[in-house]
């Protein structure tokens, strides 16, 4: 499942995200969303969230179990 829509992304689930300096690369890196910082229901570009451990992106991928 893509991270285009606010209502798929809940604070607790495991999601990749792509890193505003990582844009150009491509590179995911994986964590679990603490905060949900997008306003509108949805982002061409994916929702954008804090992980954890403080990181920021929008999300990529997210992870169903």
């Amino acid at each position: 499942m893509n991270g285009q829509f606010r209502k798929d992304v809940v604070p607790g689930i495991l999601v990749d995200i792509v890193l505003k300096a990582d844009q150009k690369t491509g590179k995911l890196t994986h964590g679990v969303v603490k905060d949900i910082l997008t306003k509108s229901s949805n982002h061409p570009h994916g929702i954008k969230v804090r992980l954890t451990d403080g990181k920021i992106g929008r999300v990529q991928k997210i992870y169903t179990e």
